[in-house]
């Protein structure tokens, strides 16, 4: 489905809106927003970042051939202006979608399985990577997650945190490790209905809370032997991602956190401008200290703008940025986010942290950028890594 003569920004204003309208029951409930996941599968939104060899013939959703980061960034940013764990759901199909339409690993008719799905019935597909012995697999380790090879295929057992979108999820690409005498590690893929996938709902956090980040329990799950479809020696995994995957993927979060902070900007602007404290007999917009803390927030956010923008043209020239330079703009944008909205707290006291005002929602949202790989203290530390190796080359020339 196109919409061509429909107003892309408009488009996602009216998303922005209807989104945040059931936003503050989904938190309040921890219940996750399936009928936003409908919605934007009717408008094509699930399927951006597909592949045009897997669409069947089907257009792109806003038209155009290959997957576009800056306009998957636009919807990422509307949508989590309005529902921000719908938003991380949308990112994490957007990554991957975009992953999948480009790999060389995974067999072809796995690929066009998957992308063909999300077109046609808006499957999502997930990774589902934290355990609890281990943590995140990017500070190292082998997953307890085990794959026994049998003649009848994989035999999958293992137990994951944080599986983000498991109500919703058709696909679960599940990071385990073989059972051989030298382990492969990496990437299983299992469909959700398969027998001894067990979802336990353990998801009750601080913000995020309709993300439906469950745990999920693998109890001898049958998979066929091709649905391993990316397993390497550990060591193989050691150079990290593709210059152009972690682009994707900093400039997709970052512009999730970007649009909770302009969620929070609207509210207090507006707030200041109706908030008429009797003993001022004006607007708190009135006085030139609240108007010096919007102009910081928009500072802050222009900055984000202009990052977030920078990457994505360069995405679409080719010139993909180093990681470490992506990871360092996802460092900037996401601590510029929360800035912004404690900004936003500061001045409106109490009325910000109240439950009945949104604004101390966006606070708890927008903190959960800190959780997210890569994480703040690895990404200084490779760049600092980066800066001392550049030293010792520079100085033995």
């Amino acid at each position: 489905m196109t919409h061509e003569n429909v107003g892309l920004d408009a488009l996602l204003a009216s998303l922005t809106r209807e989104f945040a309208a059931r936003a503050a029951e989904h938190d309040r409930d921890a219940s996750f927003p399936f009928e936003n996941i409908e919605r934007l599968h009717h408008l094509g939104l699930l399927s951006l970042t597909v592949s045009p060899d897997f669409r069947g013939g089907q257009p792109s959703a806003f038209g155009g051939d290959e997957p576009n980061l800056g306009l998957a960034a636009q919807a990422v940013r509307a949508v989590a202006q309005g529902e921000p764990s719908t938003a991380l759901v949308l990112v994490m199909q957007y990554i991957f979608q975009y992953s999948i339409g480009r790999t060389q690993q995974w067999p072809t008719h796995l690929r066009a399985r998957v992308q063909e799905d999300a077109v046609r019935s808006g499957a999502l597909i997930n990774a589902l990577r934290v355990e609890p012995e281990l943590g995140t697999p990017a500070r190292g380790g082998l997953p307890a997650t085990l794959a026994r090879r049998t003649q009848e295929g994989w035999r999958l057992s293992g137990h994951k945190l944080y599986s983000t979108g498991i109500p919703a999820l058709t696909w679960l690409a599940v990071w385990g490790r073989s059972d051989e005498d030298e382990p492969r590690v990496g990437t299983f893929l299992v469909h959700r209905q398969t027998p001894g996938v067990r979802v336990v709902e353990t998801w009750d956090h601080l913000g995020m809370r309709a993300s439906g980040s469950h745990d999920v329990i693998f109890e001898d799950v049958l998979i066929p032997l091709d649905h391993a479809v990316d397993i390497r020696p550990q060591a193989a995994w050691a150079n990290g991602l593709p210059a152009d995957e972690a682009a994707w993927i900093v400039v997709l979060l970052s512009a999730l956190y970007d649009g909770v902070a302009r969620s929070a900007r609207d509210w207090f602007v507006a707030f200041a401008g109706a908030r008429t404290p009797s003993n001022l007999g004006a607007p708190l917009s009135s006085l030139a200290r609240f108007q010096e803390a919007v102009g910081a927030i928009d500072a802050l956010l222009l900055t984000n703008a202009a990052l977030l923008k920078n990457i994505a043209d360069a995405v679409a020239r080719g010139d993909y940025p180093a990681a470490d330079d992506s990871n360092l703009v996802k460092y900037i944008v996401t601590k510029n986010a929360i800035e912004a909205v404690e900004t936003a707290i500061r001045f409106s006291g109490n009325h910000g942290l109240a439950r009945a005002n949104p604004l101390e929602r966006h606070y708890r949202d927008v903190l959960c950028s800190r959780i997210h790989t890569p994480q703040n203290d690895a990404i200084l530390a490779s760049a600092g890594r980066r800066a001392f190796a550049e030293l010792q080359l520079n100085g033995a020339a």
